[in-house]
């Protein structure tokens, strides 16, 4: 492991090393208490008052509680200084993602810009830099923006859709490196050679690599050549949700240095006995998961501590679940790092956006069984420059968690929301990254693509038809309950609402027991998504509260997730 889950106590909010995919030992976080001011546009004279960062505006624990309104503009301040010695050569200033627009001035000069709110971004300040200096970010966001990726952002939260947040909301930090370094790092392991491959990308002038893997502490294989080097690593242990194994990798160029991990593992699909089956390591896998939204009280979007991305994660694992959908939202690297950590499989959602929601045309179609054409740009509600934003998101999305074992399964779309051309949009993604699977159209809007027959099923039983595809029920249940005194608003909204906590308990046992697992036995089902990890807001269809109080038995879930891998086992298994 790169990075022990510890969790720093120093006033600083979320002071951990936050990209463990490519670590170097160069690093000032710039996290904690910023100046900030919303105006109508122009540059502020003055400025509001304090905030504190990365919490966007809306969250308590900003210590703002601001709504980001469409027709202004966020701005930023904070001063810093270079401690001696940091200087390496260059000066690199990253951002975990900023929601949604933003330009960065270094010491009143414009240092770059950048669009799309779920991803890590930097700028080399190097020619910006003086003794004493100053940053300023101005921010620009639209939650009902046609262009723009906003998952379940909105003005005016209610039902499925939650308050939306602005800004910085993911770790700002400095780092120095010389001035040819490694901008971007991709591991590719081969499970059936043993093998892994290491592909660069430079600025500057590199000829030559360095490459170490370890365990720990020890040396176990070393190379050095020309970039695109493949190792030999017969001696690697597989990464799996049972033993997830990783591995340290050293690369060295010129006078760089950096570090990143991986996890030998191969996701793929398989023919027996007449069903595709999902396959991890060669081995059927049942992939049981659960519906994460990814909000956390106080902060929505960001956490209060890294700690409680690490603890939640470790209690779906405790609970016998071993997949997180992640839904509408990219995460900072280190969530996905505790996945790859704890042995927790990821689906990762790309971000929904497009024109605003037509909830008559896109609810009701699938009861009707109204097939849409998602080549119909305008009835899809996405333009060019939408199209064309989507698509360089998601191709950053890959580019940015290749390295991460955890994430075995793309969703480019789900239930139609701004879907278009989702069989070639599939095709361009599966040739970007081959090495996971694709579920094409999540619940419906079903074009034939993908590897997945994915189902959406709320309001009646689970009756499955067996499929070619690999068949997997990606969103279902949303059994609710408002748990007293653990809910967040006194107007609640879910699928099936329950009066007490033991109707509940006991509804969702029957769920599993008599939906889920004769349909493994039927009809070869081999995933599932509870519909959800905690409530939302208003939305209480959480297996825990937003506030994280667990409404279901423990030992329950413990032995229902037991006997449906058993089941699965048993028929797929042989």
């Amino acid at each position: 492991m790169i990075i022990t889950p510890k969790f720093e106590k120093s006033g600083i909010p979320l002071l951990e090393y936050p990209r463990p995919q490519l670590k170097r030992d160069s690093y000032l976080c710039l996290n904690g208490e910023w100046e900030y001011a919303i105006t109508c546009g122009q540059s502020p004279a003055v400025y509001d008052g304090k905030i504190i960062v990365p919490y966007s505006p809306e969250t308590e624990l900003s210590g703002v509680n601001r709504q980001l309104k469409s027709d202004q503009t966020l701005y930023y301040k904070r001063d810093f200084c270079l401690p001696n010695g940091f200087n390496r050569g260059r000066i690199l200033l990253n951002f975990g993602a900023v929601d949604q627009e933003c330009t960065v001035f270094i010491n009143g000069i414009s240092v770059g810009e950048n669009k799309g709110g779920y991803l890590p971004f930097y700028f080399d300040i190097t020619d910006y830099i003086k003794e004493q200096n100053q940053i300023v970010v101005a921010v620009t966001d639209d939650a009902s923006s046609p262009v723009h990726a906003r998952g379940k952002q909105k003005y005016k939260r209610g039902g499925i859709w939650y308050t939306a947040t602005s800004g910085i909301w993911q770790t700002v930090w400095l780092e120095s490196v010389p001035k040819s370094y490694i901008k971007d790092l991709r591991l590719t392991t081969d499970f059936d050679n043993k093998t892994l491959k290491v592909d660069c990308e430079f600025v500057g002038d590199i000829n030559e690599i360095t490459v170490e893997v370890l365990d720990g502490d020890t040396t176990l294989y070393s190379k050095s050549g020309k970039n695109g080097l493949v190792l030999d690593i017969p001696d690697c242990k597989p990464w799996s949700t049972d033993t997830p194994e990783l591995y340290t990798v050293k690369v060295t160029a010129n006078e760089d240095k950096v570090e990143s991990y991986f996890g030998l593992r191969k996701i793929s699909l398989k023919n027996i006995d007449g069903y595709t089956v999902t396959l991890l390591n060669d081995t059927p896998i049942f992939y049981n998961g659960i519906l994460d939204q990814g909000y956390f009280q106080g902060g929505y979007y960001t956490p209060k501590t890294n700690a409680d991305f690490y603890e939640e994660i470790k209690r779906v694992k405790n609970l016998g679940f071993n997949m997180l959908r992640k839904h509408a939202k990219v995460e900072p690297l280190l969530w996905y790092y505790y996945c790859d950590v704890l042995g927790v499989t990821v689906w990762q959602d790309m971000v929904n956006g497009g024109a605003p929601y037509k909830t008559l045309r896109i609810m009701l179609a699938p009861f009707i069984n109204l097939h849409l054409n998602d080549t119909n740009y305008k009835s899809m509600g996405r333009n060019e420059q939408s199209r064309s934003q989507y698509m360089k998101d998601s191709l950053l999305m890959q580019k940015t968690l290749c390295n991460c074992p955890s994430v075995c399964v793309y969703t480019p779309f789900n239930e139609g929301w701004g879907q278009f051309d989702a069989v070639n949009v599939t095709k361009i993604l599966r040739e970007n990254d081959p090495t996971r699977l694709y579920d094409h159209a999540s619940g419906w809007q079903d074009m034939g693509a993908g590897d997945f027959n994915s189902k959406h099923i709320y309001f009646r039983k689970l009756r499955l038809k067996k499929d070619e595809r690999a068949l997997t029920v990606s969103e279902f249940g949303g059994y609710s309950y408002a748990y007293p005194e653990h809910t967040f608003a006194k107007r609640t909204f879910g699928y099936k609402i329950f009066k007490d906590n033991e109707k509940l308990n006991n509804a969702y046992k029957k769920l599993y027991r008599l939906e889920v697992i004769p349909e493994i036995e039927k009809n070869g089902l081999c995933s599932t998504v509870y519909t959800q990890l905690t409530d939302v807001e208003d939305e209480i269809n959480g297996i825990f509260t937003f506030d994280r109080v667990l409404k279901l038995c423990p030992q329950m879930l413990k032995e229902i997730n037991s006997d449906i891998q058993t089941a699965f086992k048993k028929k797929f298994d042989k």
